[in-house]
């Protein structure tokens, strides 16, 4: 880190499809990283990647690329997919308050980077030639899979990943892919060797070098990552430039339904989307996340994050309740109270990001200032320093609680809120959804709480 800079690189999207939910926890996890970083006063360059073109359906290099697939589902071109599904994940990041990185390369953009990197690669004797294309040779490199603790002499083709006809070891990979001969991709290029397109490990290596130097800071991602993807990535930027690329790699785990994790190529997943269908706020579910450590599984359950809803809306009530302060003058000394909250949260924070615990101290400071306030012996000011102290804790944790003053919703809005309300106390959930949709097309929210439904602006 340099001057407290810090270049961070984040795995972004294959945007062949929706993103699930399990996919957002890694991105919450991430904006949480860098927001934490950014409080403790480093300056942070955060380049994401859009993986448009590249990802096939096996870690094998095998089988069809993922933005064709969608694109023979959906009838439409693999470029309008891409865009579509792209437009579709930052629709999704902002709902969930995730900051946008600075830069976000495409794949299909940086396809004379990519074709440099694999030139400097095969220059230094570390490629081979295949009828399929052109693959790295992991025997040439002694300590591959050292992120991963794998040991090659254990790794059997057809066990770990498949076989595919001229590979020389199972962990081979392929740098560059020769398109079909009886067939035309719709996403091909020319190169050194040929007609194709490029694999899908060497586009992060690429980028990452483009925006952040041969060696940066953080690479973060999903822990499924490590045994392939980022260890392809470590053996093939070695390879091309004999530095050691990365000098922190941060992972998040599963997010898990059963003791399975959520993956599109089960068939089914849950979108940001449906839960917001469900009565579920956005902002709810990234507090759902932080109630489990980013290294922990966390296993989803539609109640858990229901109850989770419910303990946003106890930060959203004690911020509405601090403003609503009226007494001149605090008659206990608070300072310490505060000043333990702010002390705990640093440093669980700063523990890896230890957001449980975070939240507990969070939970200790409300419940004691809450009961000053039930004793009306909590003063403007000191009311005004507890909002601020709260803002802090939510430059980390990026729940919005700035703007969770009580809103004058129209009245249209007020009137179709009340509707619902009864409908759905008729039992009659079709007809209450019909005029959940209409609200949010005036632009405001419902939520439903214990205490009714409220209201927010979009």
């Amino acid at each position: 880190m340099r001057d407290r800079e810090v270049g961070m690189y984040c795995c972004g999207p294959t945007v062949y499809d929706y993103a699930h939910i399990g996919n957002l926890r890694t991105y919450i996890f991430e904006d949480v990283l860098r927001r934490a970083l950014t409080c403790a006063g480093f300056k942070v360059k955060h380049v994401m990647n859009i993986t448009d073109v590249g990802h096939l359906t096996s870690d094998a290099d095998t089988g069809e690329d993922k933005i064709e697939i969608g694109a023979k589902r959906e009838h439409k071109s693999a470029w309008e997919v891409a865009e579509f599904y792209t437009k579709n994940f930052f629709s999704d990041t902002e709902k969930l308050n995730i900051i946008r990185p600075e830069i976000t390369p495409k794949a299909t953009g940086t396809i004379p980077e990519q074709v440099e990197l694999i030139k400097k690669i095969e220059k230094n004797g570390f490629t081979y030639r295949t009828e399929d294309g052109i693959y790295f040779d992991t025997s040439k490199l002694k300590d591959y899979g050292k992120l991963a603790r794998l040991k090659k002499e254990n790794l059997k083709a057809g066990a770990r990943i498949e076989i595919v006809e001229g590979k020389k070891n199972p962990t081979d990979f392929a740098l560059w892919k020769f398109s079909p001969h009886d067939q035309k991709r719709q996403m091909e290029w020319d190169s050194p060797w040929g007609i194709g397109f490029p694999g899908w490990h060497i586009e992060c290596s690429a980028m990452s070098m483009k925006y952040l130097g041969e060696t940066f800071d953080i690479h973060c991602g999903g822990i499924d990552h490590i045994p392939v993807h980022h260890t392809n990535e470590i053996a093939q930027s070695e390879a091309a430039t004999g530095k050691e690329p990365v000098k922190y790699w941060v992972h998040g785990e599963f997010l898990v339904i059963g003791k399975e994790k959520m993956a599109k190529r089960a068939g089914s997943f849950t979108t940001l989307q449906s839960l917001i269908d469900e009565g579920i706020e956005p902002l709810a579910y990234r507090f759902f996340c932080l109630t489990a450590h980013y290294r922990s599984q966390l296993t989803f359950d539609i109640n858990a994050v229901k109850s989770a809803q419910l303990g946003l809306l106890r930060m959203t009530d004690f911020m509405e309740r601090l403003d609503e302060v009226k007494e001149s003058v605090t008659k206990k000394d608070i300072s310490k109270v505060m000043g333990k909250a702010r002390d705990d949260f640093r440093k669980f924070i700063e523990d890896d990001l230890n957001t449980p615990k975070a939240l507990a101290a969070i939970s200790d400071f409300m419940r004691e200032i809450n009961a000053v306030m039930d004793r009306n012996a909590l003063g403007r000011e000191d009311a005004r320093k507890m909002r601020d102290t709260m803002l802090d804790f939510d430059r980390v944790l990026g729940l919005r609680l700035g703007e969770t003053g009580k809103e004058n919703a129209p009245g249209e809005v007020q009137k179709l809120v009340s509707d619902r309300d009864k409908l759905r106390k008729e039992k009659k959930f079709k007809e209450s959804d019909l005029i959940r949709n209409k609200i949010k097309e005036l632009g405001w929210e419902v939520l439903d709480t214990p205490k009714g439904p409220k209201v927010k602006k979009i």
